[in-house]
């Protein structure tokens, strides 16, 4: 092979590396489309500030940041598998059915050295969508591929009885957001757990409200 025609030759595979990747590529247009798989990844904690003391119902006792780890992180994210009609992510992604890892959350939890707790109001909410671009871009996916959906919980608060959510959907191979969405919700219920998982169950409910706009937008 002559070497001009071999450089030629060299060119084109690589265009065609280059267009294929393009093609493989998630875009924000995939995340509205109905027959692209989703696949849940959970909730992630690991930007979270609860305001002020959290407080048991049952016993009174306060919650430390251990618990709030291994005990709190791991029940919310269980609660979409053990009562996924209830959490219905499929429905609310108005998809048919979504794949499960929120191995990929409940391990980014898991390793979380930190202090959640702050008596400043002002933590509740001081990140911006490129702050959650640099977390996501940091992320460990374990290998997935396609589009996730995850929620990162930012500021909760007893006080202003709110939570900040930011519903994310990402590139899990590229480890780029396609889109993200900070929004609040009102907590409530019986128990720490259900008082704090109901902000998330409006957040889902919130993407199958918003769904067409965000789609048009």
């Amino acid at each position: 092979m002559k070497p001009i025609t071999q450089f030629k030759w060299l060119i084109a595979v690589a265009f065609v590396a280059i267009s294929s990747q393009a093609l493989l590529a998630q875009t924000k247009a995939d995340v509205f489309d109905e027959k692209v798989p989703i696949t849940w990844l959970g909730v992630d904690y690991s930007q979270t500030k609860f305001i002020g003391p959290a407080f048991k119902f049952q016993d009174k006792g306060q919650v430390t940041n251990e618990e709030f780890r291994d005990k709190y992180t791991v029940g919310w994210n269980q609660l979409f598998i053990k009562e996924q009609k209830k959490y219905d992510v499929a429905k609310y992604t108005h998809r048919e059915a979504v794949k499960y890892a929120i191995d990929v959350t409940e391990k980014a939890n898991a390793s979380l050295k930190k202090e959640f707790f702050s008596n400043d109001p002002a933590d509740f909410k001081k990140l911006t969508e490129g702050d959650i671009a640099n977390v996501v871009k940091s992320y460990d996916f374990q290998n997935n591929e396609g589009i996730g959906l995850m929620f990162f919980v930012e500021g909760m608060s007893k006080a202003q009885e709110s939570e900040g959510i930011w519903v994310t959907f990402v590139d899990m191979k590229s480890k780029t957001v396609l889109f993200t969405s900070y929004q609040t919700a009102s907590p409530g219920g019986f128990g720490f757990t259900n008082y704090w998982m109901k902000p998330l169950l409006t957040a889902l409910k919130n993407i199958d409200s918003n769904y067409k706009t965000w789609k048009k937008g």
